[in-house]
């Protein structure tokens, strides 16, 4: 049989990393999937919203230290480190270059794992054929505040008044950090104005909650453990934080493999012009900017044909 499909875990450093593999050919190159998050695996939507990616690589959908299928009671959070999170990346990048035997792999983040993502190839180039970014972090204070203050304009055109009071209440144009009650609120109004997860996704509920917790691939424990994960991550660490304080304009111009972002017109949960601003400022051997007229955050789910289509023709070529 030349198909895989496993759910496997493994021990970095102590901790029980858990990880999807799905591939149609054991021949096929690697793709390493970075979620987002920080600590939400989206493996568990790729049933509702297939992404057909197996078709074409051994996909790892690899769940990161704390999250998904990794969730861990016991984790010491003051080692949930951006950092240790790159170093688990690597480890997790050689298990497979060496179960598969190839010399180099194939890197995919999305969000939060665009973030981890850029850092890991501009660490460690040599590991990866090409990286790919589905809604490329770049400076993600600028990013909420132009959220902000786009669905500040929406909702006083729509003389919503409950909502434009709700949102004045936290009034982030000032700030240099950015609230965990904000982060907490602001995805019903993203996903109400169709600039969060999807472009036609309303509910969080019945886009994201439900899809997760019919998957049959994880134990029910472990689909509860994915909400409780992603909770104690936002709560315990400083990972977002550490985020939204970085400005990738000054951190990183260059990097030594090519690099493909692809990125929906309607996101501002990673804001698009902000990426592509950054994009076109960016050094690298090749690249490439799609721009998705069709999504919001998440062209690989909302798009998909058009993903495998660029992968084809550019990506693997």
């Amino acid at each position: 049989m030349n198909t895989i499909k496993e759910k496997t875990f493994i021990q970095l450093h102590g901790n029980k990393i858990g990880m999807f593999i799905e591939g149609k050919s054991l021949n096929a190159p690697v793709l390493l999937f970075l979620h987002g998050g920080p600590g939400m695996p989206q493996y568990g939507l790729t049933q509702k919203y297939p992404t057909f990616l197996e078709e074409h690589f051994i996909v790892c959908w690899y769940e990161q230290r704390g999250a998904g299928l990794s969730y861990d009671k016991t984790i010491d959070y003051e080692q949930l480190t951006i950092e240790n999170i790159i170093l688990d990346t690597i480890e997790v990048a050689n298990y497979f270059r060496g179960r598969f035997q190839q010399d180099k792999i194939y890197l995919m983040g999305h969000s939060w794992g665009t973030f981890i993502g850029i850092k890991t190839i501009k660490q460690y180039p040599e590991l990866f054929h090409a990286y790919v970014g589905v809604a490329q972090i770049v400076n993600q204070l600028k990013s909420e505040k132009l959220a902000y203050q786009y669905m500040l304009e929406q909702y006083k055109e729509q003389n919503h008044k409950q909502m434009v009071k709700k949102l004045e209440r936290f009034n982030i144009l000032e700030s240099n950090t950015m609230p965990l009650d904000y982060v907490k609120f602001r995805d019903k109004p993203m996903h109400e104005l169709g600039i969060g997860t999807t472009h036609k996704m309303k509910s969080v509920i019945t886009g994201i909650f439900l899809p997760i917790m019919r998957n049959k691939n994880y134990t029910f424990s472990e689909r509860v453990n994915i909400w409780r994960a992603k909770s104690k991550i936002l709560n315990n660490t400083n990972l977002w934080e550490k985020m939204t304080e970085t400005d990738l304009f000054v951190e990183i111009d260059s990097v030594d493999v090519p690099i493909y972002f692809l990125h929906g017109i309607f996101d501002y949960t990673v804001n698009y012009s902000l990426t592509k601003e950054y994009f076109d400022s960016l050094s690298a051997p090749v690249k490439r900017f799609y721009k998705f007229d069709k999504s919001a955050h998440s062209p690989i789910f909302e798009e998909p044909e058009m993903v495998i289509r660029i992968i084809l023709e550019d990506v693997l070529n």
